[in-house]
């Protein structure tokens, strides 16, 4: 007798961003595009570092400019934590530097004010990059 197929497990995307707003508006663009996928929210590094220690985070979105821990050392962190980690780091400071050291983060660079173009964009690449992790 056959095993059921099982569902598959949802997708958790950790929104890390000190601006409840912007978290917000991030958070509603993506229940927008990915109705599915589960979101946890975080309103600094330390939150963040939490938050991925106390459960499954796939996917992370990152403010750049926030006190203490900026996003490109949170994700410089998450980076060596969890290699293939689709990470975004989002800012409306589009400075070459910042766009520069993203990239050598392997992470994808979005300017604020976010739109819902550029986020799809962002998860259809990083659904990719999930599938192909999760390919024996």
């Amino acid at each position: 007798m056959s095993q059921p197929p099982t569902a598959p497990t949802p997708v958790t995307v950790l929104v890390v961003d000190d601006s409840k707003l912007a978290r917000a508006v991030a958070v509603r663009l993506l229940r927008q595009i990915r109705p599915d996928w589960v979101v946890r929210e975080a309103a600094n590094a330390d939150e963040a570092v939490k938050a991925v220690a106390g459960g499954p985070v796939d996917v992370a979105l990152l403010d750049f400019n926030m006190p203490g821990k900026d996003g490109l050392a949170l994700a410089e962190e998450l980076r060596a934590e969890r290699p293939g980690m689709p990470i975004a780091v989002i800012s409306a400071n589009i400075q070459d530097e910042v766009i520069a050291r993203a990239r050598e983060l392997e992470a994808t660079f979005l300017a604020k004010p976010l739109t819902g173009d550029a986020l799809a964009g962002f998860l259809s690449g990083a659904t990719l990059r999930l599938r192909r992790s999760n390919t024996p």
